[in-house]
């Protein structure tokens, strides 16, 4: 869409089936198109989050008409097409180890003192074959800055814990 601008929607509620068919009506109704979303049922809540491309005229007629959805409560906001970064590399991360609290934090701090951002992380917890321990799993999309040895970044994840197993693999644009 030339000249179109995102609507990044952040969509929480009670789960119940048809809600995606009504987010998408109402976003096709108002010109929009649907890009990427990533949904989920979480403790019988239905939360998702969806990039929208539209025309920028379009804007507060969907966003006017997305607060009158019955029983979701809508967050949008608006971005402005920007060029990607040329100077980073994308990397995929797979880690794995035993579940406690904090992990996220640990984590995530790891990652930022390296400088590298998180465009998108998934965790879910798996229990494991032989000892029935809760495991933590985490799949990420990371960028990475042009000048850090992914190897660094390897040793710093695993130093979080002895029984981290991390695996990183470069995302060929």
């Amino acid at each position: 869409m030339p000249n179109s601008v995102f609507l990044i929607l952040s969509v929480i509620g009670d789960d119940r089936p048809g809600l995606v068919g009504e987010l998408s009506a109402l976003i096709s109704a108002h010109q929009g198109n649907w890009l990427e979303s990533s949904m989920s049922q979480l403790a019988g809540k239905f939360a998702g989050i969806v990039k929208v491309a539209l025309q920028p005229q379009q804007v507060a007629a969907l966003q006017t008409a997305l607060a009158q959805l019955d029983g979701l409560r809508i967050t949008a906001e608006v971005s402005t097409p920007t060029p990607s970064s040329t100077s980073k590399r994308r990397m995929a991360l797979s880690l794995v180890g035993h579940d406690r609290m904090g992990i996220v934090r640990e984590i995530t701090q790891a990652l930022a003192h390296q400088g590298v951002n998180v465009e998108k992380l998934t965790t879910f917890i798996s229990t494991a074959a032989m000892s029935a321990e809760s495991l933590f799993n985490a799949q990420a999309l990371l960028q990475l800055p042009a000048n850090l040895d992914p190897q660094v970044l390897t040793r710093a994840l695993e130093k979080i814990s002895d029984d981290l197993m991390v695996e990183l693999n470069l995302v060929e644009e």
